[in-house]
């Protein structure tokens, strides 16, 4: 399947302001890509590309102050295929983990273990270990969060989530990924497109999400997997753009200045398959 996405942000800055932008699909998606995504400027500006220490691929540039505008359209391949289900996939002994495994089982900014660690064992210790009792997290997590974009903070870590009972998407995986992270579960970040595509249409405005990924030992040996704690449900279509320890290692737009959002407008639609495709598919 095909699917046509993009963006168009827009922020008022008030001089001369370095950002840094995480709006790029991830290189390893690249290969994926129908049309060329280029992300365009007004006013025009110089601008450029480095891959981060997690993998993504982000964009420097100097905002000249006044409104700066940003916007991609393209489109790009999918599987058509749910995020990869693999119940029997077992934990990975912590002595046995790769070294680049290990920072995803620490504290970070937005995942604070510290505050959680008792509340997790008291939990889930008697879960069986695995993909079950990442699941168990996953069920906690979607059931003690109410989803409200108007409670959106940019403060708030999992402890406060947990406490607060309320939030937005980041809201879910953090609280997700360090329960986890609790139980010895390595799990990272993630974020990108997801539209809503074989799901009924979410009637709040289409945006960026963020899911989480953690490292077990599946059928074909030890790899990284999709959960979604907000929407609790393998979901079709997931584009991913960033990866990370939490939301700062994936913040989408960063600004070394005051920078003030006017226009966040953010687009993914499945294309519909051409009359001559639908005929060779029947």
């Amino acid at each position: 399947m095909h699917i046509r996405t993009g963006f168009s942000i827009a922020f008022d800055t008030f001089g001369p302001t370095p950002m840094n932008l995480l709006l790029n699909v991830r290189p390893e998606l690249r290969r994926d890509l129908v049309t060329p995504e280029v992300i365009t400027f007004d006013p025009p500006v110089a601008a450029r590309q480095h891959v981060d220490a997690f993998g993504n691929v982000c964009t420097r540039l100097v905002a000249p102050g006044g409104r700066i505008t940003m916007t991609a359209d393209f489109t790009i391949a999918d599987s058509g295929r749910p995020d990869d289900q693999a119940p029997d996939a077992r934990q990975i002994a912590v002595q046995d983990l790769p070294d680049d495994v290990l920072t995803f089982l620490l504290g970070s900014r937005y995942c604070d273990t510290d505050k959680l660690s008792q509340t997790a064992w008291s939990l889930f210790g008697a879960t069986p270990e695995g993909w079950a009792r990442v699941q168990a997290i996953v069920d906690f997590a979607h059931n003690r969060l109410r989803f409200d974009y108007q409670q959106a903070d940019a403060t708030r870590t999992a402890f406060d989530g947990y406490t607060q009972r309320v939030g937005v998407c980041r809201d879910f995986a953090h609280l997700a990924i360090t329960l986890c992270r609790c139980m010895n579960i390595p799990a990272r970040y993630a974020t990108g497109y997801l539209g809503d595509i074989g799901v009924p249409k979410d009637p709040a405005p289409m945006d960026f999400s963020a899911w989480f990924e953690v490292y077990l030992h599946g059928p074909d040996g030890p790899r990284w997997y999709t959960f979604d704690a907000r929407h609790n449900r393998p979901r079709v279509g997931r584009i991913v753009m960033a990866r990370g320890r939490d939301a700062t290692d994936c913040a989408l737009t960063t600004s070394f200045g005051a920078a003030q959002l006017i226009r966040f407008d953010v687009h993914t639609d499945e294309v519909p398959a051409a009359p001559d495709a639908l005929a060779q598919a029947a």
